[in-house]
């Protein structure tokens, strides 16, 4: 005679847990790179700009012509200045609150909060500013490069 062992609901929950993501493991290794292409946060290369933010391109070359997509991480704290970009460029706040500016005239204390989910469209040759102020915002930006920017006259 012999006897089953059922294990405990948190065994058995744990049990489950384990067989999907040996499953989903299994599932993820059988992808064809040539149908897609995945990267991890961890995968991301993110680099500090003088500004204050960093930059992560996932998609294309900004400075040169045709479609890039990138991740724009403003740091707390930190915005540029006025600005003109020659294209539109097309953003989506993925996390924090971004704040924005239009005009030549700088003046932080007028900036309008952008928060989370959001989408914005900055026209190009239009003058704009941009930043974070009390925590981290990740955008992610599409747009037709190259992507320079130009300085707004001073006033």
């Amino acid at each position: 005679m012999f006897h089953i062992i059922r294990p405990s609901i948190p065994d058995r929950r744990l049990l489950a847990i384990g067989l999907s993501l040996c499953v989903g493991a299994a599932a993820a290794a059988d992808l064809d790179p040539k149908a897609i292409s995945i990267k991890l946060p961890d995968q991301i290369k993110w680099v500090a700009n003088p500004s204050g933010s960093e930059t992560a391109v996932l998609v294309g070359d900004p400075s040169k012509p045709g479609l890039y997509v990138v991740l724009n991480k403003w740091k707390a704290h930190h915005n540029s200045k006025p600005h003109a970009h020659p294209h539109d460029r097309f953003i989506t706040v993925l996390s924090g609150t971004w704040w924005v500016g239009t005009g030549s005239d700088y003046n932080p204390d007028d900036l309008k909060p952008v928060p989370a989910g959001s989408f914005v469209t900055h026209y190009g040759n239009e003058v704009h500013y941009d930043g974070a102020k009390d925590e981290d915002t990740i955008l992610q930006i599409v747009g037709m490069g190259p992507a320079t920017s130009t300085p707004a006259p001073k006033k």
